[in-house]
């Protein structure tokens, strides 16, 4: 059974850092791109980071580019968010995700595996 387990998440301070990590077991997903989403309560699921299967690319939405960056372990079959000078507006559940395809997309309608998520929190 496949399973991904996030982990990291937490309370910080405005200007902190966290690094979420997000281990998958059951099969590998070294061929496949892996993304972060996160959501905050009333809001819609929303795009982070990708990056490819090989972690040669990575793609950022706007608002975490420069602050936040993503990185993958193929033989691990795990994929980290580094998040550095966090704002009260990244405060969200954020959830790591494998994407159908090798190369990245921001579609979450193309990501067929989600984890539990893990809760990221920032006081300003």
């Amino acid at each position: 059974q496949v399973q991904l387990v996030e982990s990291g998440g937490g309370l910080v301070q405005a200007g902190g850092s966290l690094r979420l990590t997000c281990a998958a077991s059951g099969r590998t997903f070294s061929n496949r791109a892996m993304g972060w989403f996160r959501q905050a309560p009333g809001k819609e699921r929303e795009f982070v980071a990708g990056i490819d299967w090989s972690g040669g690319t990575t793609y950022y939405a706007d608002s975490v580019k420069g602050r936040f960056a993503i990185s993958r372990d193929n033989a691990k079959n795990t994929v980290y968010l580094q998040m550095n000078s966090l704002k009260s507006e990244d405060t969200a559940v954020y959830y790591c995700a494998v994407s159908m395809w090798a190369g990245i997309t921001s579609n979450k309608a193309q990501y067929g595996q989600w984890g539990q998520g893990t809760q990221v929190t920032v006081s300003s």
